[in-house]
């Protein structure tokens, strides 16, 4: 789905006072992601995302009355528009600087420190979109890559799977970036909650150790994450079974944008390439 047909489907939907072609395209990976006034609109690139869409704002309701600072739902069910999901958010207040590892590792503890809502959430399972994600890829990608993916990917489940935590189970925010944390007028607010599981604790810190080894993150920034969090994953057994699985998600999850854009295509080679040499020295980009 490209932006024109996004569009469409926000048009669709009609969930916005003003034309949909007024709208701000804020972002275009896993949603298409609108704003217009006061609400934020993210439409879903794949109809096989609505029962996630509806997850969300559950989640969004459930960490509402926890307390936890994140993004508000302005509507309780998702809208299915041309057969692609539609969830309607409360627009933040401008950014007033940018969120820092800190303020990531703050909110994690938050999150962490909840118990299993009623509803329930499902485990991470961080390689459930590889399949969709190559799908979505075609021919754009060489298929000897995607088998190569495809691989990793079971052997990396099965490993994920034997694992012994350090950390209790329990909520997560699933993928946890700084990119994901808004700071405004009132402090840190937790954005992007469609990856919210319960699942080991530990995938969460896995993140920002990636980030580290593989995108150039300052290992002083690394230090004050773990620092304000308590604990540095990678004193773990299981860090590298989980950053595996990581990387080969993450892998994956860029050629579903290489049909359209040469910058993934040449991103997505460079990660497959730096997996198959098994460098950890290869710097990756964020897409």
């Amino acid at each position: 789905m490209d932006e024109a047909r996004a569009r469409d489907v926000l048009a669709a939907a009609g969930v916005l006072p003003g034309p949909a072609a007024d709208a701000r395209l804020l972002a275009l990976g896993e949603n298409a992601v609108f704003a217009a006034g006061d609400l934020v609109v993210k439409v879903g690139r794949d109809a096989e995302l609505l029962g996630r869409a509806r997850r969300e704002l559950d989640v969004a309701f459930w960490l509402a009355d926890a307390g936890v600072p994140a993004v508000r739902a302005a509507v309780s069910e998702p809208v299915l528009a041309e057969g692609f999901p539609v969830t309607v958010w409360h627009r933040l207040p401008d950014a007033v600087r940018p969120a820092t590892p800190r303020d990531l590792a703050e909110l994690l503890r938050l999150v962490h420190s909840l118990a299993v809502p009623s509803f329930g959430l499902p485990p991470r399972d961080l390689l459930s979109g590889v399949e969709r994600w190559l799908r979505l890829a075609g021919d754009a990608v060489d298929p000897a890559d995607a088998a190569f993916l495809r691989e990793r990917r079971d052997g990396f489940a099965s490993a994920a799977a034997a694992l012994t935590p350090h950390l209790p189970p329990g909520p997560i925010h699933g993928d946890a970036l700084p990119r994901n944390v808004h700071i405004g007028p009132d402090g840190p607010v937790l954005v992007d909650l469609e990856t919210v599981s319960a699942d080991l604790r530990e995938h969460d810190l896995v993140v920002m150790a990636l980030s580290r080894d593989r995108y150039g993150l300052p290992v002083s920034d690394y230090d004050s994450f773990t620092e304000a969090y308590g604990w540095d994953v990678r004193e773990w057994a299981g860090c590298s079974v989980l950053r595996g699985a990581r990387e080969t998600a993450s892998c994956a999850w860029v050629a579903q944008h290489a049909p359209s854009n040469p910058e993934a295509r040449a991103e997505f080679r460079r990660r497959v390439a730096s997996l198959r040499d098994g460098d950890e020295r290869v710097r990756w980009y964020p897409f």
